[in-house]
């Protein structure tokens, strides 16, 4: 996902100021506010969150 459809998502979700996070950042922050782990780009061979929107965006930076 491009930069400025994350930013969208974040202020979606009530998230200000979003030219201030790294893209890994503003994804970790919209975990969180999603409700689930703060973990992308963190997984070093498997990743057990099935049900997290950036999985495979996250599995493409191995």
């Amino acid at each position: 996902m491009r930069l400025l459809e994350i930013e969208k998502k974040a202020r979606s979700l009530g998230i200000k100021d979003t030219w201030k996070y790294s893209k890994k950042e503003l994804i970790r922050t919209i975990q969180r506010k999603e409700g689930n782990f703060d973990c992308f780009g963190t997984a070093t061979n498997f990743c057990d969150q099935w049900n997290c929107s950036w999985r495979s965006d996250c599995l493409k930076l191995k």
